[in-house]
């Protein structure tokens, strides 16, 4: 009689929880050794329903840490120029310590433009060029949230990625480039695929890792998973369907993060984390 193994499964859930618990402990600290305590500005060009639940979201999370929030709510009209100088104004309020931009902010905003209107000590959510070049050159800096959370979920599996094929399908400027930059500095080597990647099956069917960050439903198949891999699915797609066909890849890989409930818990618990590293340098209490 033949047996199914299944993949253990890689809960980003309790894991978040645990890094908000440390968080809030550190900024219970800065607010008692300084007086202030760590504040993160978010801000949201519109009314579009799923950015207002996800600032919402982030907010209650960020007062669950102990850190303050403050909220710009901008009309959708809002201009490139307008967003720019609401950004530029937050980067040198020392109130402030971390800037979060929702997006995607709407198609006539120029978002690269307005990213790099965010000063470097205060993005916290890893989205400007500088942070992007900090990660790559192994330098102080803050990574882009989804990526970070991807590696701490590997480590905290003591996932050994040395020498290790990891494959990337995605290249988002901050999700699949900064993901395989990260991984690259833990000595794997590193494949970027990609919408126009020829035969993407092959190449992931030679993966020791698979990182699926497409935003394509089921892309990839569980018959395409190396049997004994790791597999992070850090897409989400409506119906709380992953990039990854998850119950066939579930008897094939060796750890897998569910959806919901894997990467995404992850990605705010490194935003509350380095929002309040942020406020640790900025008020003179830096910790590395």
């Amino acid at each position: 009689m033949s047996t199914t193994q299944t993949a253990q499964l890689m809960d980003g859930t309790h894991l978040a929880k645990r890094i908000v618990e440390e968080a809030a402990v550190k900024a219970a600290e800065i607010s008692h050794r300084t007086g202030s305590s760590p504040c993160l500005a978010t801000v949201l060009v519109g009314e579009d329903p799923a950015s207002v639940t996800y600032v919402r979201m982030k907010r209650a999370r960020c007062a669950k840490a102990g850190i303050r929030s403050r909220h710009i709510a901008l009309p959708a009209a809002t201009t490139t120029a307008e967003l720019i100088d609401t950004l530029s104004d937050l980067s040198v309020d020392p109130d402030v310590h971390g800037i979060l931009l929702q997006h995607p902010c709407g198609p006539h905003i120029d978002e690269r433009a307005a990213f790099e209107a965010i000063a470097p000590e205060k993005d916290v959510d890893g989205v400007t060029m500088h942070s992007f070049a900090a990660l790559s050159f192994a330098l102080p800096g803050f990574v882009s949230c989804t990526p970070g959370g991807i590696m701490r979920l590997l480590e905290a599996y003591d996932v050994d990625l040395a020498g290790k094929h990891a494959v990337v399908v995605g290249r988002s400027a901050i999700l699949g480039k900064p993901a395989g930059m990260l991984l690259l500095a833990k000595d794997a080597t590193v494949t970027y695929c990609h919408s126009r990647t020829t035969d993407l099956s092959a190449i992931v069917r030679e993966a020791d890792v698979v990182v699926a960050a497409v935003g394509r439903p089921r892309l990839i198949r569980g018959e395409d998973i190396k049997p004994g891999a790791v597999v992070i699915d850090a897409g989400y797609n409506p119906g709380n369907v992953g990039d990854v066909d998850y119950d066939t890849a579930l008897t094939r890989a060796r750890l897998i993060t569910p959806v919901p409930g894997g990467v995404g818990p992850m990605t705010i618990a490194v935003l509350l984390a380095q929002t309040v590293e942020a406020a640790a340098k900025q008020l003179g209490m830096q910790r590395r």
